[in-house]
């Protein structure tokens, strides 16, 4: 009975002292920083860009597509948002082909096609986000139910291409 005891005891003793010295995870990372405070000309320094490219011929201009990413999830902005500032200091208008996107630089073209049924539409980068892990690029609702048709759940897996014109 005693040897129980102490073990418990023991065990009891070990889970205290690792949880107080294990490192928590803290919501805001030592590089988070509030996205109010990004000016419209901003420029942000991780942007990507990739080397792998066609070019399209649209009408009268010619129009070159950079692959982005592949099977990425998207979601699309709730009716809330509408009036509210994007923090590129747009005001979000769910009927608009806009998009949220954590790296790419304000003003970006890009191309989101949804991998189910092959429909794609063009949306401008306007705000940061999304916030929610495992999602890559928030679309507003105009957007995402063009290349959805409905919507069942709020996310689905798109391919992401960058625009240049």
């Amino acid at each position: 009975m005693k040897v129980y005891s102490v073990t418990i005891l023991f065990l009891f003793l070990l889970i205290s002292i690792s949880s107080f010295t294990c490192k928590q995870n803290e919501p805001f990372s030592s590089k988070t920083f509030f996205l109010d405070t990004i000016r419209k000309d901003t420029v942000l320094v991780d942007s990507i860009k990739s080397s792998d490219s066609i070019t399209v011929p649209v009408v009268d201009s010619l129009m070159t597509i950079s692959f982005y990413k592949t099977k990425v999830h998207a979601s699309y902005y709730h009716d809330k948002f509408n009036g509210k500032r994007t923090a590129s200091g747009q005001k979000f208008d769910n009927n608009l082909y806009t998009a949220a996107h954590r790296k790419l630089k304000f003003g970006t073209r890009v191309k989101v096609t949804n991998i189910v049924n092959g429909k794609f539409v063009f949306v401008t980068i306007n705000d940061r986000g999304p916030f929610v892990k495992g999602r890559e690029i928030d679309l507003s609702k105009k957007a995402f139910m063009e290349i959805t048709g409905h919507v069942n759940k709020g996310y689905l897996e798109v391919n992401i291409e960058v625009v240049e014109e």
